[in-house]
């Protein structure tokens, strides 16, 4: 199915068009920023003796021309990892009775040979790039490492256990959120034909994760059970015990509907494509508003209250319309159906601006699920599917909130454990500072 933007950009006007590229050319200055993030070398090529012969007068070339030419050229350099050894100094008092030492390297296990970036390291290659650690073990062997999965695997669930109080207060600002967003997906675990699940729940720009051994809606009832404000998700009914008259308002996703039509063109493709322009419709004032720069305002409120809500009640009146005109198990006929009984969850956008109207951002949360899922196949039991989870919420958190994982695990690995407890949320990625670096001697 052509995403949303895609469709919208064929009917685009002189003012959309410009919108997009002050948004390309924005996006490019983003990109020019992101270069000065990658320390310059320079490196010198030197003019060889033997081109050095003028052959206009037979003397040398020799004097230098400008600053020469400049070409930029990017480079891999194979992973900095370095096998530091730490000298702790000793100094002695001249009577003898005293000798003071230097304080020894902070670790995060006490005895443990592994620095915090190292396994900083190797958590955001699980979490950000899916890479499974027997690939990873082969990476590190590769450079002078060697290192057993096992060791890799120790250290992984060793993060995820020092990182746990964080995790779980990640969890709980999402809990009081006034709006969240929520889906969840299946993944093996290592028992043959068991599977669990990888829940996920957003809040702005906080992204957490739940693993359950099944799909019951205890787990919604764990992470929001208690709260009120608005839930965004799809019909599934394992979100039933949250979203109920004592608890959080229930929000639909247009996406969904959007996409059952999708399926329906090839057997009933005048009725579908009717369908599908309804919507996009809807999705046009979105599209509108952000080009203007209104989103969340009260103008923003206004389009949707006028031209959206006059589109869904032609949507509406469709709906009305066809369901009668087609078997119930076709594929127009479920997406009739699907539409008509969502119908009073796909509308309470029309009244709240910070309701968005599908649930696409949580469903973008699980594409790292799924395509870990893809790569190391399964989790090895509840305990380790936990962990995985709590790993990803915070690495996925610092991705929202544009913080380097690798630097804010290295740091909060090492000060989770002094931290107090009443300032815990100064170590959380959106409100994290980040420490100021030191040099190693080389």
């Amino acid at each position: 199915m052509p995403p949303v933007a895609e469709a919208l950009r064929t009917e685009e006007s002189a003012e959309d068009v410009e919108a997009r590229r002050q948004a390309a050319l924005e996006r490019r200055a983003e990109r020019a920023a992101l270069k000065q993030k990658l320390a310059p070398q320079t490196v010198t090529h030197h003019v060889p003796d033997e081109d050095k012969d003028c052959p206009a007068c037979g003397g040398t070339a020799d004097r230098p021309v400008g600053d020469g030419k400049k070409t930029e050229l990017y480079e891999y350099i194979p992973g900095y990892f370095a096998r530091q050894q730490h000298v702790q100094d000793k100094l002695a008092c001249r009577c003898g009775g005293y000798i003071a030492t230097a304080p020894p390297p902070r670790r995060v296990i006490e005895g443990g040979k592994y620095g915090p970036g190292f396994i900083a390291h190797i958590v955001v290659m699980k979490c950000a790039d899916s890479l499974p650690l027997y690939r990873l073990a082969k990476q590190y062997e590769r450079i002078g490492i060697p290192m057993a999965r096992s060791t890799l695997n120790d250290l992984f669930h060793l993060a995820a256990r020092k990182l746990e109080p964080l995790y779980k207060r990640l969890l709980w600002h999402i809990a009081q959120a006034e709006l969240v967003q929520a889906d969840e997906t299946p993944m093996k675990m290592q028992e043959p034909d068991k599977r669990g699940y990888v829940w996920t729940f957003v809040a702005e720009r906080l992204i957490a994760y739940r693993f359950s051994a099944s799909r019951s809606g205890q787990t919604p009832v764990d992470v929001l059970g208690g709260t009120t404000g608005t839930l965004v998700v799809d019909a599934y009914t394992g979100y039933n015990r949250v979203a109920s008259v004592d608890g959080r308002n229930r929000a639909g996703c247009l996406a969904h509907v959007r996409r059952k039509f999708f399926d329906s063109l090839a057997t009933a493709p005048d009725e579908a494509r009717r369908a599908l322009d309804l919507i996009l419709a809807v999705y046009r004032v979105e599209h509108e508003a952000r080009a203007r720069g209104i989103v969340r305002t009260g103008e923003h409120l206004a389009l949707r209250q006028s031209v959206a809500r006059a589109a869904m009640v032609r949507f509406r009146a469709f709906l009305d319309e066809e369901h009668p005109r087609h078997p119930p198990k076709s594929p127009i006929g479920t997406a009739l159906s699907y539409a008509l009984n969502q119908w009073d969850t796909l509308t309470p956008f029309l009244d709240d601006v910070k309701i968005p109207l599908d649930n696409n951002a949580s469903e973008r949360a699980l594409r790292v699920v799924a395509l870990g899922r893809k790569n190391f196949l399964f989790v090895g039991d509840p305990e380790h599917g936990e962990n995985l989870a709590g790993l990803y919420s915070l690495v996925s958190t610092c991705d929202a909130n544009d913080v380097d994982p690798i630097a804010y695990l290295k740091d909060v690995l090492i000060r989770v454990d002094e931290h107090p407890a009443s300032q815990i949320d100064d170590l959380l990625p959106h409100r994290w500072i980040a420490p100021v670096t030191w040099t190693v001697e080389s």
